[in-house]
Parts: structure tokens; sequence; C-alpha cells
């Protein structure tokens, strides 16, 4: 990587048009995109300020050696791993910041590098743990402007466990920036520093709404993979597939209208009339306790709301009326069936 494209990387970082630098530099906007085209090379006065406008260091300006490969990176770090279990630390940690700063924009390096000697300084004995930690801590700063979205959301989590230990749960906050809001790690990590700054209610409800989105995410998936098996024919994985959903609507406490609703896919593609009249009967039987959930202790700092009585009896009025569309067609003169059938004109 040249000097040119570490400027214009940076530049972008920042949000900054080539113009913006170059009016902070006191130099011409063709300047800079003469340094960011390999044309020219920053005059040497100018290389502190722009380091600082960027947000960088000046050994990060003047890295004109290219990344590591994956591969590169994965066998300098075994023989970190082996000297780290072998050798004093120090040497370890020198070794780690003597490739950094050879490799200074290799961000999967700066990350791994890190995350392997902060594991291995919290369980030493050092003489100066704080040293060791300010430089740590620097590297996975550097990371959080990473191009890469995962290396910057794997620092943050480093940094946000790093002030958690410290006790500096309002730091520790500050990185949860980097994650999005859509992001379930997200709403765990502030559920775990509610939890440990007096709000604790909080940190029960955000614990419960993970447990039950990640409960509809879970059965989305086992559908998915459900209709997957279904289309290539594999009738012991779909039915196997109902079996592990029944059971976690049963571990989640949904109520008994989840536990038996999800096999009727199957049995309808099967045509398995047995199986179809025992489940509608079943499901025709529970769902009354559609939104059971709702009276559950797993999730009483929630506020759900339970479903009224008029909209299960409607669905079940429904649910009766279908029983003689044509997808059933197959469980003409099936017993249960008619039996069934025969409470619609009740």
């Amino acid at each position: 990587m040249t000097i040119g494209d570490v400027i214009k990387k940076y530049r972008k970082n920042k949000g900054l048009t080539q113009e913006e630098m170059a009016a902070s530099l006191g130099v011409t906007a063709p300047a800079v995109n003469k340094w960011e085209r390999g044309g020219t090379l920053p005059d040497v006065a100018l290389l502190a300020p722009i380091a600082r406008l960027l947000g960088i260091t000046t050994d990060e300006l003047l890295s004109f050696k290219e990344d590591l490969t994956d591969e590169e990176i994965s066998q300098y770090l075994s023989g970190l791993q082996r000297d780290l279990e072998s050798k004093d630390f120090h040497e370890g940690f020198l070794s780690a910041k003597e490739k950094i700063e050879e490799y200074p924009n290799c961000e999967k390096l700066i990350w791994q590098a890190a995350v392997m000697l902060d594991a291995k300084r919290m369980t030493a004995r050092l003489p100066d743990k704080d040293g060791y930690e300010s430089v740590i801590c620097g590297w996975y700063e550097r990371c959080l402007r990473a191009e890469d979205e995962q290396v910057r959301a794997q620092a943050a989590d480093s940094l946000f466990h790093m002030f958690v230990r410290k006790n500096d749960y309002e730091k520790a906050g500050q990185y949860l920036g980097y994650f999005s809001l859509a992001d379930p790690e997200r709403k765990r990590k502030q559920a775990l520093i509610n939890s440990k700054t007096g709000k604790r209610p909080e940190a029960y409800r955000a614990c419960e709404e993970l447990l039950f989105t990640g409960y509809q995410h879970i059965q989305m998936t086992l559908n998915d993979l459900r209709i997957l098996y279904m289309e290539d024919g594999d009738h012991a994985m779909a039915r196997k597939l109902v079996e592990v959903s029944s059971a976690a609507a049963s571990a989640f406490e949904m109520g008994r209208y989840d536990e038996v609703c999800y096999g009727l896919h199957v049995a309808v593609w099967e045509k398995n009339a047995a199986w179809t009249a025992r489940l509608m009967g079943e499901i025709l039987d529970s769902i009354g306790t559609i939104g059971a959930f709702a009276r559950s202790k797993l999730y009483r700092h929630m506020t759900l709301k339970t479903v009224d009585p008029d909209l299960s009896a409607g669905l079940k009025r429904e649910l009766l009326k279908s029983l003689d569309d044509e997808t059933f067609d197959y469980m003409q003169g099936n017993e249960a069936w008619e039996k069934l059938k025969s409470e619609s004109f009740e």
C-alpha cells in the first residue's frame, strides 16, 4: 500500500473530500489528487499534519508494504502462540509490536495479535500489565477504523469486554455504536451494562426480548429447512424438523397450539390421512392456547398482549370451513376427519 493509497483510504474513512483535505492543510486540491494517484509525494513537513488530520500515526501513513495474506497471518499467529506458551510474555509482545509496525495497515493481523496478547496478559503474572494494556487497547482502537466491517465489530467487542472487566461501564457503552441497532449482540451487551448499573428491570426485559425474538428466528429457520427437505423428497428429515419445532415451542413455553401446528404442512404433503386428522384435531382443540406465552414466567418483564377469545373463535371457524378445501381431498371418507367436519355444523 503506497502513501497515496493510505491517504485516500483514511480520507474517505473521515468523510473528507480532496478539496476539504487540501483546505485543512493549506495546499491545493490537485496536490492531494496527485498524492493519491502516486504522481507526487507530500512534503516532509506535511506528514505530521496529514496524519493528525486523518486520525492515524505517521507510521501508518508511511507504510509502503502490502498487507499479509490470510495464510501468512495464520502462520505468524501460530508462531506467536507457541512463543507465548514457551517464552517470556514480553518477547511475544515485542515480536507482535515489531510485526504490526512492519504491516501497520494489516487490520486482521493487528486485531488477532491484540486478542491473543490480551488473553495471555490477563492470565500471566506481569510487572506492568497496565502498560501492555495501553498498547493493546491502542491496537483495538486502530481496528475500529478498519475497512472490514467484521474487524471493526470484533475490535469493538474486545474493547467492550476490556472495559466491562474494569467495571468502566460508561466507557464500555461507547463501543455499542459499532454494532447495528438490529444486531441482537448490541442489545445483549446493553443488557449486561444495565445489569451492572442499577437498571436490572431493563436488563431482564432486554434478555427476555432476545429470547422471544430468538424463538421466532429459530422457527423461521426450521421452517425454511423443512421446506428444503420436502422439495428434495426427504421425508425423514422433514418429520425430524417437525419434532424439533414442536420441542422448541415447548421449551420456549409458546403454548400447545405452537407445539402441534408445525406438522400439518408435512402431513398434507405426505397425504398421510391418519396424521392429518390427528393434527387437525389437536390444532382445533388448542386454538385457545394461541398467545399462551403472554402468561409464561419466561417473559414476565415484557408487556405482551393476550389473544382476544373472539379472534380465537373466528380462527377456529375458518379452520373448520377449510376442511372441505381441495387441499384435503385425500381426507374424504376418513372417519376422524368426517367427525371434525360435523363440528362445523353444530
